[in-house]
Formats: C-alpha cells, sequence, structure tokens
C-alpha cells in the first residue's frame, strides 16, 4: 500500500501550496522596500532631514531579500 501513487486530490493541494508559496515570494521584496521607504518619508518629515528615506529604502530592501533568502531555504529544505 506503501507504493501506491499519490490521489490527484493531493496532487492539486501541492501545486496550490506551491503557488501560494512562490506568490508569497515574489510579494514580499516589493512590500518590505515599499514599507522602508514609507516609514523613511515619514520619519524625514517628522525629523525635516532627507537622508532617513534612504536608509529606510536601504534597509527595506535588506530586509525583503533577507526574507527571500530565507523562504527559497525553507522551500529547498522541504522538497
Amino acid at each position: 500500500m506503501a507504493d501506491m501513487p499519490p490521489d490527484n486530490d493531493d496532487q492539486k493541494q501541492n501545486v496550490w501550496r506551491q503557488i501560494g508559496r512562490y506568490s508569497n515570494m515574489g510579494f514580499i521584496l516589493p512590500a518590505s522596500i515599499v514599507v522602508g521607504l514609507g516609514i523613511g518619508a515619514l520619519l524625514d518629515r517628522l525629523f525635516k532631514t532627507t537622508w532617513i528615506t534612504l536608509v529606510g529604502l536601504l534597509i527595506g530592501c535588506v530586509a525583503g531579500f533577507a526574507e527571500l533568502i530565507r523562504e527559497v531555504a525553507k522551500s529547498s529544505k522541504e522538497s
């Protein structure tokens, strides 16, 4: 019984799970960049500076890539 092929329903669920995982990966990077940029711009307005937006953008990029790498590592470990 253990050598039986997986059910069609299991394959469909697996495909939808992969679609969800990869669409989440595609959303993480731009979302973190926009959030970092937005927070930096708000802090620039609050403190009347011009450089915090750039720092927020860089922090958002780093956070987005770190999360993307973490998700890819997690995905490859499950495969």
